[in-house]
């Protein structure tokens, strides 16, 4: 999996955004307001990834529980999946 083309991301005055641009914007108009996790999370996505990779980046950088990790990822990926922002 992996964000559609177009996506950006950036920070700004110091929040964490994500803008659909191109082929992302077909799908889905406006920003994303995202903690440091979601932009982290967000920057994995840039390239073709699985859900398990991402759990393994999160137990790599954060100090979380696979459990809460998995979790975490789950319902991450899920509302990327209801915005169509994801190519599978």
């Amino acid at each position: 999996m992996k964000l559609k083309k177009g996506m950006i991301i950036d920070n700004s005055s110091g929040e964490h955004i994500a803008v659909a641009t191109g082929e992302a914007s077909l799908v889905f108009n406006g920003l994303i307001k995202n903690n440091s996790t979601a932009n982290f999370l967000f920057k994995q996505l840039m390239k073709e990834t699985t859900e398990e990779k991402l759990v393994r980046s999160l137990l790599e950088k954060y100090d979380v529980s696979e459990e809460t990790a998995r979790k975490d990822v789950h319902n991450f990926i899920a509302k990327l999946r209801e915005t169509g922002l994801l190519n599978e």
